[in-house]
Order: structure tokens, then C-alpha cells, then sequence
């Protein structure tokens, strides 16, 4: 017996076009303008700004002189080897892209926390938007919304918003079951309980899911300039197809630079946090 999911793929998909067209043009232009709203604020910045602000925010979380001039540096890396404004055009499309999957992710942690039953639900479906191939991704968001920036953007929340959710839950889970029966024996609410005791607590995971987050969504913009999301993995796009060597080469050390700044920043960013709160408590 063979299984024909393709051609039921293919029928929901066609479906969803003749029945939801309209709507997923809305959802389409709505998303394009919180994109480019993004893009058209770091594409205005000038590279001493933002190495400016880098080494400025490494000085301030890490206290280290050489830590703020490596992520300075990293900034002017993209800069000098001419590919500023399609590096912005990245940064945008990943900055979007984490809003986002934060935005989704952290309530669904939460309630993955909360409900045995939801995280049973929830568990197969991070597992298969974790090990699915991430071209998969893109077909789909393609059919629904064309090319461009649009569908590379829903491809990489299905593709980034996983590590976020497990982490949460995982976060809500490790929080001590004494500290919890502490804060309920005080008459605290569900929500009190919530945002004053469990989200503190599990902050760590939470950094660390941001973190995850972010790498993973610089790594699907790249592969989703296949479908025209363009940016420095166009770049890369276009020296394999014309076996530019070097073209590709100058695309990989800028994303390179562009995701040392991105992980260490917000590395540091998430152990001064836990340093001030266990500072406080």
C-alpha cells in the first residue's frame, strides 16, 4: 500500500489558496510592513553607530575591554568588505523574525509548563518542526505568499520559535516545587505566582532560548534567500551560482561576524540579567 501525502499535501495547499487567498494576502502585507519597518531603521544606521552601540552594550553587561572592541570590530567587518546594507537587510529580517517566535513561544512554554497535557500535544509537533529539513519550510510559505521577504520570514518563526518553547517549559519546570508551595502557603495568585516566582526563576532558560532563537533564525535568512529574501545569503546564493569563490567567501565571514556579535551579545546579555536578579533577591 503506498501513501499518497504528497498529493494530500498538495490538495490542503490548494485548498487553502481558493478558500483563504484574501486572507493570506492581508496577513502577507501586514507582515511586510512590520519587516520593513525593521529594515528601514537599520538600513538608515551608518556602521560607526552600530559598532558604536555593539561595544557600548559589550562594555556595559561583560565590564571588558576587549570583549566591546571584538564586537565593534565584527560591525565594521561587514562594513568593510562592502556588504553593510545587505547585512542590514539580515539583521532586520532576524531581529523580526525573534520578535515573533518570542512573542508565540513564550505563552506556549507556558502553558507547555502549566498543562501535561498540552506539552503531550505540543512535544510531536517541536519534533517535527525541529528534524524536518528547513527547505521544507520554505515551499509551502511559498504557494501561500509568494516570493520575497514575507514567506521567508514565516519560515524561519516555524524554523526558530521551537528552541523557545522548549526552554520555557523546560525554565517553569526546574523551578523548585518548595519555592512554589512557599509562594502559594502566602496566598499568591496563579499570575503572581506566574511573573513574580516561576518566569524569575527560570530565567536562565528563557536567555538561553532567546539565544537559541536568534542563531537559528540567522541560519534559516540565509537559506530563505532562496526564495528572495535577499541580504548577505543572496550573496551567497549568487556565488554559487556563478562559482564565484570569493563573493561567497566575503557573504560567510560577514555572517560569521554578524552571528559572533549576535550569540555573544546575547550571552552577556543573559548572565548580567541573572547576575542583577540574584543581586536583588
Amino acid at each position: 500500500m503506498e501513501l499518497a501525502l504528497g498529493e494530500w499535501v498538495n490538495a490542503f495547499i490548494n485548498w487553502l489558496v481558493r478558500a483563504y487567498g484574501d486572507t493570506f494576502e492581508q496577513i502577507s502585507n501586514a507582515l511586510l510592513h512590520f519587516i520593513l519597518a525593521f529594515e528601514g531603521f537599520f538600513r538608515g544606521l551608518s556602521w560607526p553607530w552600530l559598532a558604536g552601540f555593539a561595544a557600548l552594550l559589550g562594555w556595559f553587561v561583560t565590564r571588558r575591554f576587549f570583549f566591546a572592541v571584538g564586537m565593534a570590530f565584527s560591525v565594521w567587518l561587514i562594513a568593510a568588505l562592502g556588504l553593510w546594507d545587505k547585512g542590514m537587510q539580515t539583521l532586520a529580517l532576524v531581529l523580526a523574525s525573534v520578535v515573533i517566535s518570542v512573542v508565540l513561544g513564550l505563552p506556549l512554554g507556558i502553558l507547555m509548563g502549566r498543562s501535561d497535557g498540552f506539552r503531550s500535544f505540543m512535544l510531536p509537533l517541536l519534533d517535527a518542526m525541529q528534524t524536518m529539513p528547513s527547505f521544507v519550510y520554505l515551499i509551502p510559505a511559498l504557494l501561500l505568499f509568494g516570493l520575497g521577504k514575507v514567506p521567508a520570514l514565516i519560515a524561519t518563526v516555524i524554523y526558530a520559535a521551537p528552541p523557545m518553547i522548549r526552554l520555557t517549559d523546560l525554565g517553569l519546570r526546574l523551578v523548585s516545587r518548595e519555592v512554589v508551595e512557599a509562594a502559594e502557603a502566602f496566598g499568591t495568585t496563579s499570575w503572581q505566582r506566574l511573573f513574580k516566582v516561576e518566569l524569575p526563576l527560570a530565567l536562565p532558560n528563557l536567555m538561553a532560548g532567546v539565544n537559541q532563537t536568534t542563531m537559528m533564525a540567522l541560519a534559516m535568512v540565509v537559506i530563505a534567500s532562496m526564495i528572495g529574501a535577499r541580504g548577505l545569503g543572496e550573496e551567497v546564493l549568487l556565488g554559487i551560482q556563478r562559482l564565484d569563490v570569493g563573493r561567497g567567501a566575503e557573504a560567510g565571514v560577514a555572517i560569521v561576524a554578524m552571528a559572533i556579535v549576535m550569540d555573544r551579545l546575547t550571552q552577556a546579555v543573559g548572565r548580567r540579567v541573572m547576575r542583577r536578579y540574584r543581586e536583588e533577591a
